[in-house]
C-alpha cells in the first residue's frame, strides 16, 4: 500500500485537493482509502455512542447510510492496520506523520515554510491560485485544475515506510523517507519492507496479501500450538495444506 498525506492549516482546501485527487485515482482503476484526522468527536460525552465506549472495547454503529467502527487505536499504527488491501491511502491532516511523503495545502508561502519538515514533494490549496508554478523548489499544483498531475505525481512517489523505528538499515524512519524523497535512498532499502515475508498464505494458488503484525499473529498461533507436538523444530520451515474440497 502507498500513502500519501495533505497537510495544511484549516481552511487551506485539504479536502478539496483530496476528494479531487480520490476520483482522479479511482478513475485510473485504482482502490482507495481515505484517512481524515479531525477535531472534533464522534461520540460527545454522555451521548450513547460514548457510554458504550465505556464498556467496551470495539462499538460499531450502524446508520441510516453510513456504517463506524469505533475503538482507541493505541497509536497510528494501530489506526492504519484495519484499513484493508488498497493502492493507495490519501491522509487528511496527520501533520505529525512522519514516514510518508507529504503535500502542502497552503494559503501563503509562509504557511509552506511552516509545514515543510523535508517531507513535501509538492504544494497544492488556495496558494496554487495564485498561478505560481514552483514555492522553494516544490512544484504547485491546482488541484482543481489539474488534478491528473497531482495523481501522477502521487503515482511515482507515495510511499509508506512500517514506522516503527527498527534502525536496521542505521535510520529511523523519518531520516529515511526524507532520503527517498530527495532521491538518495529507495524504499527498497528499507530493510523490514525488502525482507522475506514471514508468513505466505495462499489460495487456489494466488497469494493473500497480509499486514506485517497479521503475520505475526500467524507465525506466533502456529508455532504455539506446534510446540507441544512430537517432531517439531523450532526454527523449521513450516507447511500446511488446508483441502476443502
Amino acid at each position: 500500500m502507498k500513502a500519501i498525506a495533505f497537510i495544511g492549516f484549516k481552511k487551506s482546501g485539504k479536502t478539496s485537493a483530496v476528494e479531487k485527487v480520490a476520483n482522479e485515482l479511482k478513475n485510473r482503476g485504482y482502490k482507495i482509502a481515505i484517512a481524515k484526522s479531525m477535531h472534533t468527536n464522534f461520540d460527545n460525552k454522555n451521548t450513547d455512542t460514548w457510554k458504550f465506549k465505556q464498556v467496551a472495547d470495539y462499538v460499531i454503529v450502524k446508520a441510516q447510510e453510513t456504517d463506524a467502527l469505533l475503538f482507541e487505536a493505541k497509536d497510528i499504527n494501530a489506526l492504519f492496520s484495519i484499513i484493508p488491501e488498497v493502492d493507495f491511502l490519501l491522509l487528511e491532516g496527520f501533520k505529525t506523520v512522519k514516514h510518508m511523503p507529504k503535500i502542502i495545502c497552503a494559503k501563503s508561502e509562509e504557511e509552506v515554510d511552516a509545514l515543510n519538515d523535508g517531507l513535501a514533494i509538492a504544494i497544492s490549496g488556495i496558494v496554487a491560485n495564485n498561478k505560481i508554478h514552483q514555492i522553494k523548489g516544490l512544484p504547485v499544483i491546482n488541484a482543481l485544475e489539474n488534478p491528473e498531475k497531482l495523481a501522477d505525481l502521487i503515482e511515482e512517489k507515495a510511499f509508506m515506510l512500517p514506522n516503527i523505528d527498527c534502525r536496521m538499515c542505521g535510520l529511523t524512519c523519518y531520516e529515511m523517507a526524507k532520503l527517498i524523497i530527495r532521491g538518495e535512498k529507495s524504499i527498497k532499502d528499507c530493510v523490514v519492507i525488502s525482507s522475506k515475508p514471514q508468513v505466505v498464505v495462499k489460495v487456489d494458488g494466488k497469494e493473500l496479501p497480509m499486514k506485517d503484525w497479521v503475520q505475526e499473529l500467524v507465525k506466533k498461533t502456529i508455532e504455539g500450538m506446534l510446540s507441544a507436538m512430537k517432531g517439531y523444530k523450532e526454527g523449521r520451515k513450516i507447511e500446511i495444506t488446508i483441502n476443502n474440497e
